[in-house]
């Protein structure tokens, strides 16, 4: 970090030079902390409202334990991990012991402090029961955004009456994340029932023809319902991300 840069912007607040908030949007462009191997910008909860995540697969186990150790000297944040298997998860239990792995998610979290949640809830509803892993990395990291979450799963259009069944938890949620392979139909049923913002997960779940979860994409970003917006395929993170901004900028 620019420590003389920091200084300086301290000391015109302090001589009244320079107000906070003028101060808080020229902290927005101090430097990263650069570690050789990789750049950490503590700042992005300042920028985007959230820290920044770790994207786990690629990384060596050293690697994703530095950034780790460095994330937590740095601030009392709390850290999320995605993507991580049962040997990242032991490997940052040698960085601290505060850390919990979420198995069907794929995810390390780290809590540092606890979040209040938000008085709305995110609903992540499932076409069937292949598609819950991705779905679970969605609520896991909606849930360590700061969000209230309800989990809708087993409910695709193949039984649809399992789905119409339970339309009073659709309409009391405030952002619905979708989550489906095959041709991905139930997005678009779930659109047309509700007046929020649906947020469509195609999965790579599906036979041949589904295209490791390209048929389940288009079917999503062809939907005639409105309102229903597509992530990419599998992008259980995406989706909860979006879906903590949409649900946190209502509840203003």
């Amino acid at each position: 970090m620019d420590i003389e840069r920091l200084r300086d912007l301290l000391g015109k607040v302090k001589n009244e030079e320079l107000d906070i908030d003028s101060a808080l949007e020229k902290l927005k462009t101090l430097p990263y902390e650069d570690l050789g191997y990789a750049k950490i910008d503590h700042h992005r909860a300042i920028r985007n409202g959230y820290p920044e995540v770790i994207y786990c697969p690629g990384k060596s186990l050293e690697h994703i334990k530095g950034i780790v150790k460095h994330m937590i000297e740095y601030k009392d944040n709390n850290i999320l991990a995605s993507r991580a298997s049962k040997e990242v998860y032991e490997a940052i239990k040698e960085v601290t012991d505060d850390a919990e792995y979420y198995e069907l998610a794929r995810t390390v979290v780290v809590m540092k402090k606890d979040i209040p949640k938000t008085s709305k809830k995110i609903l992540v509803v499932t076409g069937g029961t292949a598609d819950i892993p991705v779905a679970e990395e969605a609520a896991v990291t909606a849930e360590t955004l700061g969000n209230t979450v309800e989990r809708l799963y087993d409910v695709g259009v193949a039984g649809i009456h399992r789905l119409l069944s339970k339309t009073d938890v659709l309409m009391q949620a405030n952002v619905l994340i979708v989550v489906a392979g095959m041709e991905g139909a139930l997005a678009s049923v779930v659109g047309g029932l509700v007046d929020k913002p649906v947020i469509a997960v195609p999965t790579s779940v599906g036979y041949g023809a589904n295209f490791g979860g390209l048929s389940s994409l288009l079917c999503m970003l062809n939907s005639c319902a409105s309102g229903v917006g597509v992530v990419n395929i599998d992008n259980g993170f995406g989706a909860a991300y979006l879906a903590s901004m949409i649900n946190k900028l209502s509840g203003e």
